[in-house]
């Protein structure tokens, strides 16, 4: 019954509800529990998948087939996040007794630049055939952003110089699942067009609790005040700085906190695609003119 509804609540404020996947599958899923746009593409998989590096054909060619199956929906690519327990077994990165404060996602571009600019080129050339945004897992400082900005420039001079068409114009985010990105969100937000929060890692790394660690899972408590705090603090920054923020990790599913979420100003939430009607049935129950309790 709530398929082709909107994703709005009883008093009129809307909330995305996206679908998060990693494969052409996934998007399938999506589609069939009515995700109104992909909040996540995990472009990992495709890396880790492969027996040697993804050429810039292959993986424009896998973006552009998941657009193509989302005409007219927003589909949001995540660079690579590779490193800490998602390893490629062509890639070399030194050993590291904690993998998960180590060289991993955007960190791996410092030593491997050309690798995020093939994939840039990809993704580039695939904007041309739907909505697609970018965003940059493992985000610290605006520094590291600096730095994304120029081999952005590279990618589309390459593209440039090679006379092939790309979209120029593509909207470009960052994940906030440190805390450091979360108490810097106001700069951030000058930077970017969206933040989209990863709550697995945000509380692995607020928390200092290892989330591959059985032993703690105890301590691990994604309700934690801190950590809805800092999502808040976020919220209230992207807005002022003229970005929007969505949340990608497993929290966005937990419907007994949507409408905290929308109270703090989360504009999408993303989920596992057998979530999304429910998290849409969530939304549409929720009357933000009421008090809260």
């Amino acid at each position: 019954t709530l398929r082709g509804k909107e994703d709005v609540t009883r008093d009129g404020r809307r909330m995305k509800v996206y679908a998060n996947a990693g494969c052409l599958a996934d998007i399938d899923s999506a589609l069939e529990n009515d995700a109104t746009g992909i909040g996540l593409f995990r472009s990992e998989m495709l890396y880790l998948e492969q027996k040697e590096e993804p050429t810039e054909e292959f993986l424009f060619a896998y973006y552009r087939d998941i657009l193509k199956k989302m005409p007219d929906k927003e589909v949001i690519i995540r660079t690579f996040d590779i490193g800490a327990d998602k390893k490629a077994d062509w890639l070399q990165v030194p050993g590291e007794e904690n993998p998960a404060l180590g060289m991993r996602a955007i960190r791996l571009s410092w030593l491997y630049p050309n690798m995020l600019v093939t994939q840039l080129k990809a993704l580039y050339r695939a904007g041309l055939y739907g909505k697609l945004s970018i965003f940059y897992p493992m985000i610290t400082s605006c520094e590291e952003l600096e730095y994304l900005k120029k081999l952005e420039n590279q990618a589309k001079e390459e593209l440039q110089r090679a006379g092939v068409p790309f979209a120029e114009q593509i909207p470009r985010g960052i994940m906030i699942e440190t805390p450091a990105a979360a108490i810097l969100s106001r700069e951030l937000a000058e930077k970017v067009d969206f933040f989209s929060v990863g709550t697995n890692d945000l509380t692995q790394y607020t928390l200092a609790c290892d989330r591959q660690n059985p032993d703690i899972e105890s301590f691990c408590d994604t309700h934690h005040e801190a950590i809805l705090r800092l999502i808040a603090w976020s919220a209230k920054n992207a807005h002022e700085h003229g970005a929007w923020i969505g949340i990608c990790g497993e929290l966005a599913a937990d419907t007994s906190l949507t409408e905290r979420f929308l109270r703090m100003g989360i504009d999408e939430l993303s989920v596992s695609p057998t979530f999304v009607l429910k998290v849409r049935d969530a939304v549409r129950k929720v009357d933000l003119h009421t008090k809260e309790d």
